[in-house]
């Protein structure tokens, strides 16, 4: 049976990229609008390109490397030689899903501004379709790799399930690493270029956003698409695979003793639920729909109409999965599985709050603008910081819930089990949930093509209702890509005190206590590596944005008739400067990432690892949903008082929230949603290195 149902999850792989096919076709029949639209929006393209070719030169020879040292451990039987190349495929995969969603991205630009032209429901088909592309593409590529991986371990080399789980694993490590660095690498880029054209264009110079006289707008909307769109997709395949595969890690060892259920199918079960999800979500994106109105509330509605029905329909099939499969003895196993799904709804709901200008946090925190850029800083952190509080209770919640009810009293690793399991259902519907958000980019960019193209007014109030809309459906994505971040986080902690007694054998002395000095001091390492991480990519961007700053200025002030409108801004120079910079500034927070855990494993032991991941995830939860919430309401906070509130554009108000936007940019797009990426990260190399960890220790 459990083959069969592999080749189920196979065919849902199938049906979803078929889905993003047919949604690409869709979207590229639809025009591209006037000649001018087209040129912009050609640019827009050649940027991205250019971005993604220099970065995958970087890229082939950091996994180049990074192959070769795990086929030297592979010689010296510390790893099974085929972990390099499932190391190989997970990464090439994970960079696949951004690639393919930033070409339709940059081709959908200028085809939601033209559709925007006729109406607010055609631009939002057209964005909607184009950000399915993406989301599609990310579980149909996921899915494809896991079953590959899956039938090719079972069908032809005949491995014992033990060893299948932990080599599909290790391509979690490669989807991370590929991850980490399209994060990292596309969120400097994007917030450096964002920063550096709104400090000059709308603050200095007093000219509106997407103004063609800014020399950085381009550059600024290549960045929605490097950064929002290919790193994003990057990291939402990586959020899905790993949750995925800790889930089956976790299965073998939970139904091993338990005579009455094959422990193969435990591993089966989270990648039959991920392909139904396929089904909940391709039925859900067809309920999105709206009408002319751009209050938030209803546009809100729309995209909601889509993303609950896919998880009713996951809710109701889920349970004859685990009836059939496991047995109605373990029954509560759904119950947990539900607790992710109501788990990740919460977040979502929760995450609108505390960022939409539909309600009152980001309201109030727009009137703190009346009175001056301080006050309006000074809310925003407070109020990222507040809404830390409500993902910490849902989480700690759905933890419980799901340590119980799948027997985690009886059975610790069972309860474990069912906590990954709970991280798959929050993911389960990642196909809709990701089209929701991945929309935004391409709206922000249609923004911008239809303010450069001199569109009529009222095009541009539709893309900016789309846009306003994307930064809370965005802000709601990464909610889901962080609470699952939790949930696989200590999964993979628990998969890793597996690896390391399976290495290790009857040597192994674990000691979790606080008490011992190895893991105390590898906790206050762990919390302390969120902070580093993000200190470093915010410094980065803001070193890139003052490149942007210096250049955006000496155009300003070298070029004859620029600010007139008389003569054209080199655009090619500050997309040129981004690239360098956000590529140079990639390397070193994600080098940090990869070299932690084998230093504080080689030097304070595998109990020092343990307290180093329990550290990173506990912090870096907070630390994410803090960053990434602050950063949403400032943004939103800037386009409420856009709108026509509190003097609208161009009033003291309105440069105020320019400035609280500045700085939540970097906490949004950069620093924050990477965090959910490192505490990942870490465990997974923790786990590929546990045996060097293990043998070559100092205490």
């Amino acid at each position: 049976m459990d083959n069969t149902l592999a080749l189920l999850t196979l065919c849902g792989s199938v049906i979803a990229l078929l889905f993003a096919f047919t949604r690409a076709r869709k979207v590229l029949k639809f025009s591209q609008g006037t000649d001018q639209m087209k040129k912009i929006s050609a640019s827009i393209h050649q940027g991205a390109m250019a971005y993604l070719r220099r970065q995958y030169r970087i890229l082939i020879i950091f996994f180049a490397g990074m192959f070769l040292i795990l086929l030297i451990m592979a010689a010296l039987g510390f790893l099974t030689w085929y972990v390099p190349f499932a190391f190989v495929t997970g990464g090439f995969f994970s960079g696949l899903s951004g690639f393919v969603g930033m070409q339709i991205a940059t081709r959908a630009n200028a085809r939601t501004a033209a559709a925007c032209q006729k109406g607010l429901n055609k631009g939002l088909n057209v964005a909607f379709s184009a950000g399915s592309v993406m989301g599609f593409t990310v579980v149909g590529l996921g899915l494809l790799d896991i079953s590959i991986w899956y039938l090719l371990l079972r069908l032809v080399f005949k491995l014992p399930v033990e060893e299948i789980t932990s080599t599909m694993l290790t391509f979690g490590m490669g989807a991370s690493s590929m991850a980490l660095f399209a994060r990292v690498g596309g969120g400097i880029y994007t917030k450096a270029a964002d920063v550096g054209a709104d400090l000059v264009g709308k603050v200095e110079a007093g000219i509106p956003e997407d103004d063609p006289r800014n020399p950085a707008v381009i550059a600024d909307n290549v960045g929605d698409n490097v950064g929002d769109v290919a790193g994003m997709g990057a990291d939402l395949y990586e959020s899905y695979v790993g949750s995925i595969l800790s889930a089956c890690s976790l299965g073998v060892i939970a139904f091993s003793q338990i005579e009455s259920v094959n422990n193969i199918n435990a591993v089966i079960i989270p990648m039959v639920l991920a392909a139904v999800g396929v089904i909940a979500s391709i039925i859900g994106s067809f309920l999105v729909k709206t009408g002319e109105s751009t209050d938030q509330g209803t546009l809100l509605k729309a995209l909601r109409r889509g993303t609950n029905t896919s998880a009713i329909l996951i809710a109701v099939v889920a349970f004859p999965i685990v009836w059939f499969v496991l047995g109605r003895q373990f029954i509560g196993i759904y119950f947990a599985i539900l607790a992710g799904l109501v788990a990740g709804v919460l977040i979502g709901f929760f995450t609108e709050y505390f960022t939409s200008d539909t309600y009152k946090p980001t309201k109030n925190l727009a009137e703190k603008s009346l009175t001056g850029s301080a006050t309006i800083i000074i809310g925003g952190l407070s109020l990222g910081m507040l809404s830390t509080a409500v993902p910490i209770i849902i989480i700690a919640v759905c933890v419980m819930a799901a340590y119980g009810f799948s027997g985690g009293f009886e059975s610790a690793t069972q309860g474990l089990y069912g906590i990954a399991l709970a991280a798959v259902g929050m993911l389960s519907t990642l196909g809709i949930t990701l089209a929701t958000d991945a929309y935004g980019p391409i709206a922000d960019n249609a923004g911008g093509i239809a303010e450069m193209a001199g569109l009529d007014a009222e095009v541009r109030k539709r893309t900016d209702a789309l846009d306003s809309l994307g930064n809370t459906t965005a802000a709601t994505g990464k909610g889901f890509a962080i609470g699952s971040a939790a949930l696989t986080a200590l999964a993979l902690i628990a998969s890793y005190v597996e690896k390391v007694q399976e290495v290790g054998g009857d040597s192994i002395v674990l000691d979790m206590s606080v008490m011992n000095p190895a893991v105390l001091i590898g906790l206050f390492i762990g919390a302390c590596l969120p902070f580093i991480f993000a200190a470093l990519t915010m410094s980065s961007v803001g070193r890139a944005a003052q490149s942007i700053v210096v250049e955006v200025r000496r155009q300003f002030r070298e070029i004859k008739g620029l600010m007139e409108g008389k003569a054209e801004a080199d655009y090619r120079t500050c997309v040129d400067i981004c690239t360098k910079a956000s590529l140079k500034e990639m390397i070193l927070p994600t080098l940090l990432a990869i070299v932690t855990p084998i230093v504080v494993g080689l030097v304070l032991g595998y109990n020092g690892v343990i307290g180093m991941l329990a550290g990173s995830t506990a912090a870096g939860f907070v630390m994410a949903v803090f960053m990434s919430n602050a950063g949403g309401a400032w943004d939103n906070a800037k386009k409420y008082i856009e709108s026509g509130h509190h003097g609208g554009k161009g009033s003291e108000a309105h440069k105020a929230a320019v400035v609280g936007d500045t700085v939540g940019d970097p906490f949004k797009d950069t620093s924050g949603p990477s965090i959910n990426i490192l505490i990942k990260l870490l465990s997974m190399v923790s786990i590929v290195f546990a045996a060097l960890v293990v043998n070559f220790h100092i205490f």
